[in-house]
């Protein structure tokens, strides 16, 4: 192990009281965003290495940010944890001989022991099929699956969330994404009654006529209970703070009113995605996105109710309704969160590191690879800063496709440069619309 006492040290000190480190002691007092420890580590040769942070965090669990040789190199999550444990940084390319790797507060109160690195092993073959959960998948929704299981670990098909911005790239750079993100949130009942409406499926429409591909989230404004006050209105009611709906208590019982609810909203959805159905649409589906957060009502349970939750999505919108255009895309990378292969096409994280950081975010595609025995495709469905091409190549982190959000993330020059964009649109790299195929005719 390289010891953090022995790094540079930013806003932080080295500690001894508590007893398990290695070395002589630890580094602790992380508790502005800026402080830092730089550990320089040494590599017999240059390549790819597996990167282990030795930790502490006794008061719960933590984010910090990590660098590498000065470059920003994303997140690093910190479960708690009372006595010094490790926790995995992803992969690293390293140059031969002195690198630095510095872990920063971001979420701080935890205390860094060390870093360890082990060349990583080549990876196995991969065991990625074409085949759906759904046995009853449209034909356009099969062959848009071949083709992503094909380009699998080969290409990344860019993508931008909501069709403005979609379009916007093709006026700034002469691009179109090849994916577009849309999202049902206006279609929630608790929202129409309160006045809500949504073009989102006419704009689903006009992109698939431009020939793009869709992918779809909910955010489900909780079925009742909405606080819907002052600090948290009825629009915010998607946030577990603004409902006090009580998921796992409906889920229980399916006489009560409130297990009716959630069929309720679901029947909604339903109407929604029937019409992309018979449009021919063929969709990436990712609802209940984001549960392990916590932040969302679907989440703020814990894992056994969100995994309820979305096994009842599945059966009601494929059996009862017979959508049969969706491909069903779980987002988390937690074990603890997973409903299971049998509803679940591929995986996903959405990542959000600091403005211009360009990394592959390996250490999440590793965790989802690990997760489902690499069987599933492994996408990027929400992210602020692009991965830069270059490394995803060079890491294997071979992300399916990626999504970049809306608003500051695409346009306001920090989390992705002009420059930066224009690389990622024309990277050989990267698919983007006019490089797509007509769905029916892929073989």
């Amino acid at each position: 192990m390289f010891e953090a006492e022995g790094g540079r040290l930013t806003g932080v000190e080295v500690g001894s009281s508590v007893q398990g480190y290695s070395g002589i002691g630890y580094v602790t007092g992380f508790d502005a965003e800026t402080d830092s420890v730089a550990v320089a580590v040494e590599a017999p040769a240059a390549g790819l290495y597996d990167v282990t942070v030795s930790y502490r965090s006794a008061s719960g669990n933590k984010h910090a940010r990590l660098s590498l040789n000065g470059t920003p190199f994303g997140d690093l999550r910190l479960a708690a944890a009372e006595s010094f444990t490790d926790a995995s940084a992803g992969k690293m390319l390293l140059k031969d001989g002195r690198n630095e790797i510095a872990v920063t507060s971001h979420w701080g109160w935890y205390d860094i022991d060390g870093i360890t690195i082990r060349k990583a092993l080549p990876r196995g073959e991969r065991q990625v099929t074409p085949t759906l959960v759904d046995s009853q998948a449209t034909e356009e929704t099969k062959a848009l699956y071949r083709y992503l299981v094909d380009h699998y670990g080969t290409h990344i098909l860019s993508g931008q969330q909501t069709l403005k911005e979609a379009l916007q790239l093709n006026w700034d750079y002469g691009k179109l994404p090849a994916i577009a993100g849309f999202d049902l949130i206006e279609y929630s009942p608790t929202r129409v009654e309160r006045g809500s409406s949504s073009r989102e499926v006419e704009d689903m429409l006009q992109w698939h006529e431009l020939g793009g591909i869709v992918t779809l989230a909910w955010h489900w404004n909780a079925p009742s209970d909405l606080i819907d006050s002052q600090e948290q209105p009825w629009w915010k009611g998607f946030y577990k703070e603004g409902t006090t709906f009580d998921l796992a208590a409906a889920l229980a019982d399916p006489d009560s009113e409130r297990y009716g609810m959630l069929l309720r909203d679901i029947d909604a959805i339903a109407v929604q995605l029937q019409r992309l159905q018979d449009a021919g649409i063929p969709v990436l589906w990712r609802p209940l996105h984001e549960a392990e957060g916590g932040w969302f009502w679907w989440g703020a349970q814990g894992p056994e109710p969100a995994k309820a939750l979305w096994r009842l999505l599945y059966e009601r919108l494929t059996h009862v309704h017979q959508i049969h255009n969706l491909i069903w895309i779980w987002n988390s990378e937690d074990s603890a969160w997973y409903p299971g292969d049998g509803t679940v096409d591929m995986v996903s994280v959405d990542s959000y590191p600091e403005p211009g950081d360009y990394n592959p975010v390996s250490r999440s595609y590793e965790k989802l690879v690990e997760l489902v025995g690499d069987k599933k495709l492994v996408a990027l469905t929400e992210n602020g800063p692009i991965p830069d091409p270059e490394l995803l190549i060079g890491y294997g982190a071979n992300w399916s496709w990626f999504c970049t959000w809306s608003g500051e993330f695409i346009g306001d020059g920090r989390h992705n440069s002009k420059v930066h964009i224009r690389y990622v649109l024309e990277h050989d790299y990267v698919i983007t619309l006019d490089e797509l195929p007509e769905w029916h005719e892929t073989p």
